[in-house]
């Protein structure tokens, strides 16, 4: 399922339904909306219109998180775009996309067949073949969308990216580290002054569903046309963070980031110099956000001790400092010192 359902109806339900009516998307005169919960960013809804189901997406201004953070609902046009784009590559890799109104856009319901990858996770399956999986996936996007011209102009959505990942992430973690504050404005500017593939920008288990054929992507409202390293990193740390939740998997999740690194690279067309700035941007960016994932405006829910939290404070922060960047070097050291917590 895309996300768990929300049995409190309210006005903008209603409101949706009306829109959808008015836009001629409803067939049935007993079709029924139901919210679902798990948008941070975006209303999303079950419609079910006599035997059909599928799920409406529509961007809101203000995120539902804790700090106050605003962002521009054209990133909904950004999220159909990639989905068209993406869809056209990878048809199994994204949600099939049914229509497009004002500020909304349809698109097919996933039912019980599919499971969440990072509830797996949470839930003790560590399955090293989805790691596999998505490092592919990966891959394939951003080798087709390099240096793609039109894919640059269609997402030209750096405004989006920072509203969405380099303030909330990078620059306001940056400020809560006085010592690390010009090292994080500067890498927040290499980021956004690099163009050379379709990132996702929230390509994480969260935005992930399983099934026993298809490994489906969801929740791209963040796509940018930059870094192709921001998107390694952003699902790395969560493979990272897994450890520190449960440092008895710390062994098959170093496992799993082998498996995304070796697929992804599979899947690219690099050479060996191209290859390692890939990686040691990977590596950087990866300190940086998992420090942010403690620090920022979006933290991750399942570490709630200050023990852990401290933990990657002082790893990330050490290993900044001393200017540690090689990807592998890093993770290494994090699996071994994450496993005798």
């Amino acid at each position: 399922m895309h996300h768990r359902q929300n049995t409190k109806p309210n006005m903008a339900d209603n409101n949706i339904l009306d829109q959808l009516k008015r836009d001629g998307h409803i067939r049935s005169a007993d079709a029924r909306v139901t919210p679902l919960t798990g948008g941070v960013s975006s209303d999303i809804y079950l419609v079910e219109d006599g035997s059909t189901k599928w799920v409406v997406k529509r961007a809101l201004e203000k995120l539902n998180v804790q700090e106050d953070w605003f962002a521009d609902i054209s990133r909904n046009r950004f999220e159909l775009e990639y989905l068209n784009y993406v869809g056209a590559l990878l048809p199994q890799a994204v949600p099939r996309v049914m229509f497009a109104g004002e500020g909304y856009f349809a698109m097919e319901y996933l039912d019980e067949g599919y499971v969440n990858w990072k509830q797996m996770m949470l839930d003790g399956q560590y399955d090293p073949d989805i790691a596999t999986q998505a490092g592919h996936t990966l891959g394939v996007i951003h080798q087709a969308s390099w240096g793609d011209a039109n894919a640059r102009e269609r997402f030209d959505s750096t405004d989006n990216f920072h509203q969405l990942r380099s303030e909330p992430y990078l620059v306001f973690t940056g400020s809560r580290h006085p010592d690390l504050t010009a090292m994080f404005e500067a890498e927040v500017s290499r980021l956004e002054s690099t163009r050379e593939c379709l990132v996702h920008g929230d390509y994480s288990p969260k935005n992930m569903l399983v099934s026993e054929s298809r490994l489906v992507v969801l929740d791209c409202e963040v796509a940018w046309y930059g870094d192709p390293a921001f998107d390694m990193a952003f699902l790395l740390t969560q493979l990272h963070l897994k450890a520190i939740h449960r440092p008895s998997a710390s062994s098959v999740l170093g496992t799993m980031v082998g498996n995304t690194l070796a697929s992804y690279f599979a899947a690219r067309d690099l050479n060996d110099r191209e290859r390692t700035e890939m990686e040691r941007r990977t590596g950087r960016l990866l300190l940086m956000i998992l420090l942010a994932r403690i620090d920022g405006k979006s933290p991750v829910e399942y570490l709630t001790d200050p023990e852990p939290k401290e933990w990657v404070r002082r790893f990330t922060k050490r290993a900044l400092l001393d200017g540690i960047d090689n990807l592998s070097d890093i993770s290494t050291a994090w699996y071994a010192q994450a496993a005798r917590l």
